[in-house]
């Protein structure tokens, strides 16, 4: 019965990969057509929306203490921030590319600041993990060009990356205080709102004249690769153990480069595929047990 559940929660789990993979897509196909406050406001808004029938499933009761409330407002602000700097690096550049260079470097950002803040020594094999990421990233980001790395998208997708190690770290912590599934529908109000007031004066119904392929991209992208990816992978993580699910997460830049070659027609980058492919090697040294 228990190698029946461990199953069907890794099919689950691919599939929450597929979503976020394919999220960076769904992302790109948004900037052709709309601004980004406008934008950013749906999806937080759609986002929100679908974790009502999420939490009437969970059935929590919704406790809001200062120490959570702390931990929320700080993630809003950084998960916005995100947003921003994913728009913009996705919009000027190539989709597959951003989602390699966030998704391997956000881990391996998240153990620098973890270490620095708290003053952990390392072990020689997440030094090993750290020379790889550095091999890795100097690739990923092409920095034997250092002009053309300042003036293109690949500096949004670091940035996104250092943003999301804060995310990270904080959402970490958060879990003493608040379930994951509350902490993300409170962030996604808070964000709401935020985003609203400063679009209000946007055309935000400017969405309703859109085609098919903007909705069908917008709602892959609030609902399947945001509130029911986030879900299945704080379920499966309680189900198979914070390491094993935390491996899955090497199949995100994979399923995002298909995704984008399939749908976009983006060409897959040699050095996209080899830095990535070290980069992935550094975060399974640094987060070796």
């Amino acid at each position: 019965m228990k190698n029946i559940q461990e199953r069907h929660f890794t099919y689950l789990m691919l599939l929450a990969m597929l979503f976020w993979g394919g999220g960076w897509t769904a992302l790109k196909i948004l900037t052709y057509n709309l601004p980004m406050d406008v934008i950013i406001f749906w999806r937080f808004f759609l986002m929100s929306l679908a974790f009502l029938p999420i939490l009437y499933f969970f059935r929590i009761p919704f406790e809001l203490e200062w120490n959570s409330f702390k931990y929320i407002l700080a993630s809003s602000v950084l998960n916005i921030s995100f947003m921003v700097s994913s728009f913009m690096g996705i919009k000027y550049g190539y989709a597959g590319a951003g989602s390699v260079i966030i998704t391997t470097f956000s881990p391996i950002m998240t153990f620098l600041l973890v270490a620095i803040l708290f003053r952990e020594r390392l072990q020689t094999r997440q030094y090993f993990g750290l020379l790889l990421g550095l091999i890795g990233g100097y690739i990923l980001l092409q920095l034997n060009d250092f002009a053309h790395f300042l003036n293109s998208s690949n500096l949004y997708f670091l940035l996104c990356a250092t943003i999301w190690a804060g995310v990270t770290v904080l959402s970490q912590h958060s879990q003493k205080h608040i379930h994951p599934v509350h902490y993300s529908f409170a962030i996604s109000l808070i964000a709401t709102l935020v985003t609203f007031l400063y679009a209000k004066d946007a055309a935000l119904g400017a969405v309703f004249e859109q085609g098919i392929e903007f909705w069908v991209a917008m709602i892959y992208l609030a609902v399947f690769g945001q509130a029911i990816a986030t879900t299945i992978f704080f379920i499966a993580s309680g189900k198979l153990g914070s390491q094993k699910t935390s491996s899955f997460m090497f199949l995100v830049p994979l399923f995002a480069l298909f995704s984008a070659w399939l749908i976009l027609d983006e060409p897959l980058q040699m050095h996209i595929i080899i830095g990535g492919t070290i980069s992935m090697l550094a975060v399974y040294f640094i987060n070796k047990r």
